[in-house]
């Protein structure tokens, strides 16, 4: 699966999801975007956008979008806070439909 990480997650986390195409949003040139531009870029090159962002399902109409967004739920956005829930998020990858929103942690 292609996988686009959030600005506001430290991009070491990447390094641990395997077995994907990850990148950052950073990476792909598009740190400066709003979450609704953002998340149209994605859904035409990528399948699961991954965020910290509790509140991003209630912003943007994420079910019209042909794109999965998984929110992981920590205790901070610290990658220490945020590396134990990749496992999760690597079994929840094998069953995320475009559209959907799931939330880790």
């Amino acid at each position: 699966m292609k996988v686009l990480i959030d600005e506001c997650i430290d991009w070491r986390l990447g390094r641990a999801i395997t077995g994907h195409d990850v990148k950052t949003a950073r990476q792909m040139g598009w740190a400066s975007l709003k979450n609704g531009e953002l998340l149209r870029q994605a859904s035409r090159e990528f399948d699961v956008f991954l965020t910290v962002d509790r509140n991003l399902s209630f912003q943007q109409n994420v079910i019209t979008l042909p794109i999965a967004v998984v929110v992981l739920r920590a205790r901070t956005n610290r990658l220490n806070d945020l590396i134990p829930l990749v496992p999760q998020f690597a079994s929840v990858l094998l069953s995320l439909k475009p559209g959907e929103v799931v939330s880790i942690g």
